[in-house]
């Protein structure tokens, strides 16, 4: 939380409560209510020392009310506030605090809260931080002054807790995490080096919030992720470019080469085609290297056309499960979905691949591309288990495209 927005809303917030009508100066002595109208206009106007000046005439009177001098404080902590006087402002807030009950404890102890933190009191401002919450105001002022108190003092893992407690509750009942909250909890497990904690923050924000700059975040450390596969490197590059964080010359030859190696020289072109377009492939002086491969992936594919039906056949025939996986999902690459979908459902139903869930990623994966099976490709991605990153590659498919 920024501290000139902690400010501006502690500024509005006394103003507004500030405010008297008409009805209200008549209601006190003319001596009292017409400077003190006068002021709550010089406020609105922006003019701050000439408002903090009227109050301080109308606080002059002899004799005044318990009413009036309520009102002249309420009225001089929003004009000191504005004219930078915290001192006065504090003064005024705790005169009111001691006169109000109710809701209203709890909105002044926050508003004295922020007005020490601008002191650079922490210590006060904490004091009636924790005044205000025992008073029962949880808005979204005394959780932002919360996060930055702790910030400032180093306590990471009350950043940590409050956070996560926020984020858990949420999720229980149904509602998507708070963005800022989820960065709050993401920066103290870093700061506390909770790696395993920061990866299942960087997650929920890519799930909940997809935003380049949390893909780019989440995907750079997925395969450093215990237990993650190699065999999911395509995978995580696929991600990258589906969620537009793929952009260096040497990710898209990287990525174009392991489909090649994986027998799918379509995709292998895609991602070619994909760089030479970004303008990553196909200039300075690698450039030919660029061609060449952008050529190899052409002829490649031609190959796999003529004589990918002849795969499938021969897949089918020896039972083997993970080469009808293979095969199935290359079909998919070459434009012929539904029949590649077919090929993988049949290994899953014979129950053959040694690698039930990436079949099943790979299943979730082509049915996404295909209009009559689009709608089974959720269902199928969240049936994905384990611990070797094809869960995770899983449901980060769903968040793509959001």
């Amino acid at each position: 939380m920024k501290q000139a927005t902690l400010w501006r809303t502690f500024g509005l917030a006394v103003i507004a409560a500030s405010m008297i009508s008409t009805a209200q100066a008549q209601a006190m002595r003319a001596e009292v209510g017409r400077p003190l109208q006068q002021a709550g206009e010089l406020l609105k106007q922006g003019k701050a020392r000439e408002a903090l000046t009227k109050v301080r005439e109308a606080e002059a009177v002899s004799g005044k009310t318990a009413t009036e001098q309520l009102t002249i404080d309420r009225m001089k902590a929003a004009a000191a506030q504005r004219a930078g006087d915290m001192n006065t402002a504090v003064q005024a807030l705790e005169a009111i605090y001691g006169r109000v009950g109710g809701s209203e404890k709890g909105q002044i102890a926050e508003q004295l809260s922020s007005a020490y933190a601008q002191l650079r009191n922490n210590n006060k401002a904490t004091e009636w931080l924790n005044r205000a919450i025992e008073a029962g105001n949880n808005s979204a002022g005394v959780r932002q002054m919360q996060s930055y108190l702790q910030s400032v003092s180093g306590d990471y893992n009350a950043i940590a807790r409050d956070a996560a407690a926020a984020v858990a509750s949420a999720e229980r009942a149904g509602r998507r995490p708070d963005e800022g909250d989820l960065l709050r909890l993401a920066d103290a497990q870093q700061r506390l080096n909770n790696m395993g904690g920061y990866g299942a923050t960087l997650e929920k924000l890519v799930l909940n919030y997809p935003k380049k700059d949390y893909w780019s975040a989440y995907l750079a450390r997925l395969p450093r992720k215990a237990g993650f596969s190699q065999r999911y490197e395509l995978d995580v590059l696929r991600l990258r470019l589906a969620a537009g964080v793929l952009e260096k010359e040497g990710e898209f030859m990287e990525m174009a080469q392991l489909a090649l190696q994986a027998r799918l020289p379509a995709e292998g072109l895609r991602i070619a085609e994909a760089g030479f377009k970004s303008g990553a492939l196909g200039t300075g002086a690698e450039a030919g290297r660029h061609q060449r491969l952008r050529d190899l992936a052409i002829k490649r594919e031609a190959e796999s056309k003529a004589d990918i039906a002849e795969r499938a056949a021969q897949a089918r025939s020896s039972g083997n499960g993970d080469d009808m996986v293979s095969v199935g999902y290359a079909m998919v690459t070459l434009g012929q979905v539904d029949a590649g979908i077919k090929l993988i459902e049949e290994a899953i139903a014979k129950g053959k691949p040694r690698h039930v869930d990436e079949a099943r990623l790979r299943l979730g994966m082509a049915q996404l591309q295909s209009p009559k099976a689009g709608s089974a490709a959720v269902a199928t991605l969240r049936s994905v288990k384990g611990s070797d990153g094809a869960a995770d590659i899983a449901r980060l498919w769903l968040a793509v495209g959001r």
